[in-house]
């Protein structure tokens, strides 16, 4: 994108904020085959995936506790412990989504990280991927701030953190608890649906949650973005 100095500019106050899991790493569908695993484990006998899989994009802790009531079931806080870190470390291993570091190279402003996961496995999921080059220390994360996702704070400490208005801020997100978040935050929103965990029903239930558009081909992001800066609707293509 060849770009004026007044554009330049005006691209300073300008944040892309990308979830990690299902929008820079192909986890999602990875960490849910080792969840519904430790589940079937702990509770055997039991059909965990059809109450686990709407449950994606909460904390773990939030998915577990949702799961167990639903179910009528319990966890100890160590059975959590150990089911998390199964978790982090079968998620761990994921590649980087499919175009995501061509996306974000030709995205012409500054980029930040926000996850419902852990700082640790954060940092550590971006290094092995090389895509810590596009984000820096400029990742947000659930243990740095109150309340998860759906709540808005990762978000709104991702603006405060940079100094840029949620309106100026693009967010892209696979999830309805992760377009929830960036709605509260008063951010415009993009879903993504490319990876290996998503569904065809995700496309409804996304806008239905305030996605602006919703997309499965990450090539396509550097278009959308400019779309955005334009003030132009976003377009189907």
């Amino acid at each position: 994108m060849n770009l004026t100095p007044l554009e330049r500019a005006n691209l300073e106050d300008r944040l892309l904020i990308c979830d990690c899991d299902g929008v820079l790493i192909d986890s999602e569908a990875v960490a849910a085959r080792m969840l519904v695993a430790e589940l079937q484990a702990v509770w055997p006998g039991v059909d965990v995936e059809p109450v686990v899989m709407p449950l994606l994009g909460l904390r773990i802790e939030a998915v577990l506790a949702s799961a167990a009531d639903t179910v009528g079931r319990t966890l100890t806080h160590d059975q959590v412990v150990v089911i998390r870190r199964s978790v982090e470390a079968a998620a761990m291993q994921a590649p980087a989504v499919q175009g995501i570091a061509e996306a974000l190279a030709a995205v012409p402003f500054t980029k930040a990280c926000a996850s419902n996961s852990f700082s640790t496995y954060v940092d550590a999921v971006l290094q092995r991927t090389g895509l810590v080059r596009f984000f820096g220390e400029r990742r947000f994360c659930a243990d740095m701030v109150e309340n998860p996702k759906p709540a808005p704070d990762v978000y709104l400490a991702a603006a405060r953190a940079m100094r840029i208005d949620p309106l100026r801020c693009l967010v892209v997100e696979d999830s309805v608890t992760g377009v929830t978040a960036a709605k509260a935050a008063g951010m415009p929103v993009l879903g993504f649906i490319g990876g290996g965990h998503a569904t065809e029903g995700q496309i409804g239930a996304l806008e239905r949650a305030g996605a602006q558009l919703v997309f499965d081909d990450m090539t396509r992001l550097p278009l959308l973005v400019d779309q955005w800066l334009q003030n132009a609707t976003f377009e189907i293509r």
